[in-house]
């Protein structure tokens, strides 16, 4: 059994556990901060879970079915080769539920953290209860591994497999229920690029009327030379309109509510000009040109 390719095998099973549970247990931590909000969260911590979660999923999807057939593999080799673990693999798997549990550890207070920095009672009482189960099961298989207990209950190990893809399952389950679809997130960052074309073309209109005192006729003459900022294909184009003697108008086509952008900065109290909220469909930032300060 502990031949370089059967140790490589077991090594490489070993990571991809400990990969597949901080991701899992991630997943989770980020479902149950937008399962149960918090008032005192900011925009920051909903915008992170929801980018954790998509990456933990993405992460999940490629690592665990890669343990599952990892581990079979091992199983099989050791029941047919009717081999227990040799000193330096056995040693390999000890060694790695030192280091995996001192890293999962740094999940336990972290945990504890949350809860003595102000997160709600409910959200600590399930993610230590998520994490005390995640680490419970990882650490009952593997102590029962190092004693070849799977290797006399083969059916045993097999439930023990299939009860844990289940798990990882559900949670990828509700990770997708949490987070956008790969449409949204992409219509978002469409979102995203045109209020940059729109605060690129503000920048130029109010430098153009503090040297030539008036506002410009049309978009084009602040971009001579260059060009001009044109809608992504299938939104209607960017409009701009002079509505007064130092006030404007820029349009877009927005697929979403910016409260769902992470590009959109809340503006300074009472300065207007650098509000760039808005609602889907078609929205108008009315703008005023004010002296330099």
């Amino acid at each position: 059994m502990n031949t370089p390719k059967n140790f490589a095998l077991q090594l490489g099973a070993l990571i991809s556990l400990y990969v597949s549970i901080t991701s899992l247990v991630t997943l989770l931590f980020s479902v149950l901060t937008l399962a149960f909000p918090d008032a005192a969260d900011s925009y920051y911590t909903v915008d992170n879970a929801t980018e954790t979660i998509r990456f933990s999923v993405a992460v999940l999807i490629v690592t665990f079915p890669a343990y599952l057939w990892m581990t079979r593999t091992v199983n099989q080799i050791r029941r047919t080769e009717n081999g227990a673990y040799l000193t330096l693999t056995k040693w390999a798997v000890y060694l790695s539920l030192l280091i995996g549990g001192g890293v999962l550890l740094g999940d336990v207070v972290a945990v504890i953290y949350g809860y003595l920095n102000g997160e709600i009672t409910t959200r600590f009482i399930l993610k230590a209860l998520v994490l005390g189960l995640v680490l419970a099961m990882a650490f009952y298989y593997y102590l029962k591994d190092a004693q070849n207990y799977w290797q006399t209950h083969e059916t045993e190990s097999k439930r023990f497999g299939v009860g844990a893809a289940l798990i990882v399952l559900a949670a990828i389950v509700l990770g997708f229920m949490y987070s956008e679809t790969p449409q949204e997130v992409r219509d978002m960052r469409i979102d995203d690029n045109q209020v940059t074309d729109l605060q690129d073309m503000q920048m130029r209109i109010e430098q153009y009327y503090r040297t030539e005192d008036a506002l410009p006729e049309s978009i084009a003459t602040v971009y001579v030379g260059q060009d001009v900022p044109t809608a992504p294909e299938g939104r209607q184009g960017y409009e701009y309109n002079v509505t007064g003697d130092a006030s404007y108008e820029l349009c877009a086509t927005f697929a979403h509510d910016s409260s769902r952008s992470d590009r959109v900065a809340l503006a300074p109290i009472g300065e207007k000009n650098y509000d760039w909220s808005h609602s889907e469909g078609r929205w108008c930032f009315e703008r005023t040109v004010t002296e330099r300060q």
